[in-house]
This record gives C-alpha cells, structure tokens and sequence, in this order.
C-alpha cells in the first residue's frame, strides 16, 4: 500500500483583500495515507475550506509544498492542475452541482467527456450501479430526490476512478436519514474498496463515521486523532423509521451491503 497520497508541509495561504491581509491558513502540514476517511472539521472561518480547495488544486497556496499522489503540485500552471484535478480527484459538494436538465447517466458520464474517455455509458451505468440508482439512470435531477441527487454526484466523482474522493459539507442539505444513508455509501465504498475520502464537514456526528478527525481552528490544525469505534451508519439506520415511499428496490432507499456497490 502506498503511503501518503496527500502530503502537505508548511503550507500557509495569505489573502490580500485592499490594505488588510488575511492568514487563512498559518503552517499546516499534513498526511494521508491511502485507504483512510478523514473529516476535516472546524467551526466557520478556521481555514478548512481553504485547506480543502488547495487540496482539491482549486487554489494555491502562499507557501509550503504539496504533494498528491506523487506529483509536485507546487508550480504547476493551470492547465496542468486542471489535469490533475480531472485524473486524481473526483469531487462532491453539498449543493449537488448538476445540470438540471440532463438525465443521470449523462451527469455522470461529463468528467469522462473531458478526458476523451470511449466507453462512457458503460462506465456510467457500473458508476451508478455502485450509488444503487441503476434504476434511475434516465431521471433528471428535478425527479430525484435530494439524496438521489447526491449519489448521483458521488458516481460522477468515482467514475474516473480518482485516487481521492473529496467532500465537502456532502450532507449539508440532507436530513437526518437520508444523510446517515450517504454515510452508509462512503463506508462502503471505502471500507469495500479501498478508496480514499476526505470530508469537510461542521457536523460532529457526521465527522464521527470517519476513521481519523483533523480539527482546524485559526488557520492551524488543532487536533488530528484515529476514531477508535466510528459510528456505523448501517446500524443507525436501522434504528430509523423509513420513509412510507421507501421500496427497498434502490429507488428511493439506499441498498445497503455489496448490492450497492457491484460494477465496481
């Protein structure tokens, strides 16, 4: 197994605003390996957005070094981070980010399209299979449900097959079930596959179903800690009622277990 996929030392982000100079970030170094489900959390303002669009190469960094999976990212020009955001990285966001008159498989097949991959529709469909929405591959978004809406952009972020997944705030406008449902999705893609996730999130019991919690305050990290027993998030559904539309076929519930994740 490869050891740190993302390895951050000393980095500082500076935003000049007029006059006034902001310390978003103030020398963080950082380590993740690959495999783990690390939150990063942190009230409003501590810097762990910054910290994540650095990560995600959506910004720069002041200073310090950056490496994902091997590459130097420092220096790098925009075209280039562009690359590696659609090679490595695949993204998730708490408003979705879909098109919303473009079915599902075709929202998930866009990453594919950029990159000049052949076989997308296949691809797509094992993409969504993995989400358990096989069945609404055909369904714009205004026909799904909000957390239909978010397994659809989780398959559009796996479907490259990055090296990373990263959240950010991805069950913000969910509900209580129904985001315990997408934390049933990442611990079995990552637990099940291997895959790597970094989560941005404020929400402490959402933070509690990761592996590691790194704690951001002030621009610095003020704790990074292994959770000892993580919140199983199968488990806790089934403390839950289900909804009276919930059939149990994938549609409108989450599949649980390896149903939801073969294809991949």
């Amino acid at each position: 197994m490869k050891e740190g996929i993302i390895r951050i030392e000393n980095l500082t982000k500076i935003y000049t605003m007029g006059e006034m100079k902001v310390n978003a970030l103030r020398g963080v170094s950082l380590k993740i390996d690959e495999g783990e489900f690390v939150a990063i959390m942190g009230p409003s303002g501590s810097g762990k957005s910054t910290l994540m669009n650095i990560i995600g190469c959506l910004d720069k960094p002041t200073s310090g070094s950056y490496m994902l999976d091997g590459i130097a990212i420092n220096g790098l020009g925009d075209n280039e981070l562009a690359e590696v955001r659609n090679k490595k990285l695949g993204f998730v966001f708490q408003s979705f980010n879909l098109l919303p008159r473009i079915p599902a498989v075709e929202q998930v097949e866009l990453p594919m399209i950029y990159s000049g991959v052949a076989n997308r529709r296949q691809r797509a469909m094992e993409a969504l299979a993995m989400v358990g929405l096989s069945k609404r591959a055909g369904h714009k978004p205004t026909e799904l449900s909000g957390g239909e809406q978010q397994r659809v952009a989780i398959a559009r972020a796996l479907v490259t097959n990055p090296s990373i997944i990263l959240a950010d705030e991805p069950t913000g406008n969910l509900d209580t079930r129904v985001s315990e449902e997408i934390m049933v999705l990442f611990q079995e893609l990552n637990g099940e596959h291997g895959i790597t996730i970094l989560m941005v999130t404020h929400e402490s019991d959402i933070g509690a179903h990761t592996k590691r919690r790194v704690n951001v305050r002030d621009g610095r990290i003020s704790s990074d800690e292994l959770v000892e027993s993580p919140l199983q998030a199968t488990e806790r559904l089934k403390t839950m009622p289900k909804p009276e539309s919930e059939n149990g076929n994938g549609e409108n519930g989450i599949q649980t277990g390896s149903a939801a994740v073969a294809g991949r």
